[in-house]
């Protein structure tokens, strides 16, 4: 088995490619419909998996191809599996699952409460072997940070030793929570908003990802 050396010793790693960009200000804008949001959501979840798995560990094999045979690399074994923070998480998971199809996957269910802005559980269904894989943790808004520490403590106590945060959107106050609370979880994210407005929402934003993904109000 080989290892490359982790791209991850800085955080927050912001992806800045022409194509995440694009993407990411026709998410923002809000004529975009319902099924467009989606789509979205989907392309930019998939650019995003590449990045989030760039440092999967490999093992030599032999191959035959048409003409000869080979030695060649395939992933190490069953090494990630994703964990979607209810219920926008869930928005991501499609186009990380068309890249990497034989991931299980979890999910953590968490709301907000609307006068603390602290994170509330209410539903936990984890993969097996979890101290074993690296942890993708998705959520497409990294606001408060309330919600993703609360996660990530919950998958530490259920045994989780490799966790990587990733999110469409971030800002100062939830990067700052997480540095505080999991300095040695990575962040990866497509753009570092503003800040907060009074009620918690990411300036400049999307809007609520959750509603614009489920079209709910």
């Amino acid at each position: 088995m080989t290892t490359q050396p982790s791209p991850f010793a800085s955080s927050p790693i912001v992806l800045d490619h022409p194509l995440i960009r694009h993407k990411l200000t026709r998410l923002r804008k809000v004529e975009t419909s319902t099924a467009g949001f989606r789509r979205l959501v989907r392309e930019l979840s998939l650019l995003m998996c590449y990045e989030a798995t760039r440092d999967l560990p490999m093992e030599p094999v032999e191959i035959t191809t048409p003409l000869e045979t080979m030695q060649a690399e395939q992933l190490a074994g069953p090494d990630v599996c994703f964990i979607s923070i209810l219920r926008a998480g869930n928005g991501l998971l499609d186009g990380m699952l068309d890249l990497v199809p034989f991931a299980p996957v979890g999910h953590i269910g968490l709301y907000r409460d609307p006068e603390s802005l602290e994170a509330v559980e209410y539903y936990l269904k984890l993969p097996s072997q979890i101290s074993s894989r690296r942890c993708v943790v998705v959520d497409p808004m990294l606001a408060t940070g309330h919600s993703a520490a609360a996660a990530l403590t919950r998958l530490k106590e259920k045994g989780a030793k490799r966790l990587l945060f990733v999110c469409l959107l971030s800002t100062p106050e939830g990067i700052a929570c997480l540095k505080e609370h999991h300095p040695d979880v990575p962040v990866i994210t497509c753009a570092i908003d503003r800040g907060l407005d009074e009620h918690g929402y990411i300036r400049p934003g999307l809007g609520d990802a959750g509603d614009r993904l489920f079209g709910t109000k």
